[in-house]
């Protein structure tokens, strides 16, 4: 009988264990009925919920774009670089506050840390009524960022403590199309607002957008209280064998990491080159989603992008491959922006820009759980997940400006900085499949 080391496993791609191992004196065979069984019971507890929150949590952090042309920007007096100003602000709170956030989360309860962050940002909508000037508006969205960083590293972090790595690319290809949807129909739930609640109560129309949508997260916060679980040897409605069977399938015993300190934990993440070159590969991953500012009406073809991502995650998991088919979607995307650049056809680059689209937003969610899956320990996972997040949304800040309006209707520009990073991201990709494929398997046997 193979015996695992629970302080010597890492959640790591293409780690298969093999066909029975004891932890703890637990044996554990996989993919019994017992365990298909236990799995879906975590689905229906877990992946729902923080869809949902997802969903607002996108929409709040982008409902300042809508709020913007529905008369803040007249209101407030805003320039061009005021707004902008704004926008970046966001991400200075964000990209500070993350691995602060990720730290408590390891050491709490998630079941009481998500939804009180989201409670938090969808009171501070509610309040943005009383913003009245830039200085408040930079104040209000730099506070926003420091709350909001707590939620997307948090839910990666959770799930990286509940399912194994072959289970996780398609869980987190669902949980990514939240924002997808968030995006379909977020217009137009903003328009509906702005225009209908229009000057009811003395209260313009863009910031009846904050309260009404502040309000709906507080309500969704407030039943995620009851419905969100906190790790597997924490959570009360799991039976006790069940209990055995949730930390053994992952082998990493009493929440593996938390007997840490928060500085061991931070030295421990950051003397690890894996979370600088998933620092750099996220971050230009990331960059080349700004086409979505450019073009809005790609959302109107989410159903299609969700359903790509989460048949390529379902792919992923199957094969154990998440790096290559991270670099696939990279070369689906070339093709497809290098069509769009060369052809003079509307009708051909509008498909074209949807099939880029689509591989953009297949290749996140998919690098997104190879990394969850590279690093060891709860607590210094928690601190590389955090800062591989913030450093990747700081794309958001320079990503806009690949797509200045002077350079409408074809933007030729801004799709060839997309095709470059999009190649830069799959030689980043297959270098670190090649240098870190091995990284963390001692002593985990693989099936023969």
């Amino acid at each position: 009988m193979d015996t695992v080391d629970k302080n010597n496993v890492s959640h790591v791609e293409d780690a298969i264990p093999p066909n029975k191992v004891e932890v703890d004196g637990y044996h554990y065979v996989p993919d019994t009925p017992e365990e298909k069984h236990l799995v879906r019971k975590i689905d229906r507890h877990l992946l729902p919920m923080l869809w949902l929150m997802y969903v607002f949590n996108y929409l709040d952090r982008t409902n300042i774009g809508n709020a913007k042309v529905g008369g803040m920007q007249a209101d407030l007096k805003l320039t061009s670089s005021d707004y902008s100003l704004v926008l970046s602000i966001f991400f200075v709170g964000y990209l500070l506050n993350e691995i602060p956030c990720n730290l408590i989360l390891s050491r709490s309860k998630p079941r009481i840390f998500l939804p009180t962050v989201m409670v938090l940002w969808g009171a501070m909508s509610i309040g943005a009524k009383g913003v009245t000037s830039l200085g408040g508006m930079i104040a209000f969205r730099f506070f926003l960022g420091i709350v909001e960083a707590g939620f997307f590293p948090g839910v990666m972090l959770l799930m990286s403590c509940w399912y194994k790595p072959g289970e996780m690319s398609k869980r987190i290809a669902l949980f990514y199309t939240a924002s997808l949807v968030s995006g379909a129909f977020g217009g137009l739930l903003a328009g509906g607002i702005i225009d209908g609640l229009e000057g009811a109560g003395g209260t313009r129309g863009w910031k009846w957008l904050f309260i009404i949508e502040g309000l709906i997260t507080v309500v969704i916060a407030s039943a995620a209280y009851f419905i969100l679980p906190n790790y597997p040897t924490t959570t009360h409605w799991l039976s006790d064998s069940e209990r055995d069977l949730a930390v053994a399938r992952l082998a990493v015993g009493r929440e593996q990491g938390t007997d840490i300190s928060h500085r061991a934990a931070f030295i421990g993440a950051f003397k690890d080159p894996k979370t600088y070159v998933f620092m750099l590969i996220y971050n230009v991953t990331n960059s080349v989603g700004t086409i979505s500012y450019f073009f809005p009406t790609l959302m109107s073809s989410l159903g299609y992008k969700g359903n790509k991502s989460q048949s390529m995650g379902y792919n992923s998991d199957r094969t154990g491959q998440k790096a290559f088919h991270v670099l696939a979607a990279c070369i689906w995307g070339i093709v497809s922006f290098i069509i769009v650049v060369t052809v003079h056809n509307n009708a051909v680059r509008y498909a074209f820009i949807c099939f880029g689209g689509a591989a953009i937003w297949s290749a996140i969610p998919i690098l997104l759980s190879w990394i969850v899956t590279m690093f060891e320990g709860r607590s210094t996972r928690a601190v590389s997940i955090a800062a591989i997040n913030g450093v990747g949304n700081l794309s958001s800040v320079y990503g806009s400006f690949f797509w200045p309006a002077s350079d409408a209707p074809q933007y030729i520009p801004g799709f060839c900085v997309t095709i470059a990073l999009m190649a830069f991201a799959g030689v980043l990709v297959a270098l670190a499949k090649w240098r870190y494929q091995d990284k963390g398997f001692e002593g985990i046997p693989k099936r023969k």
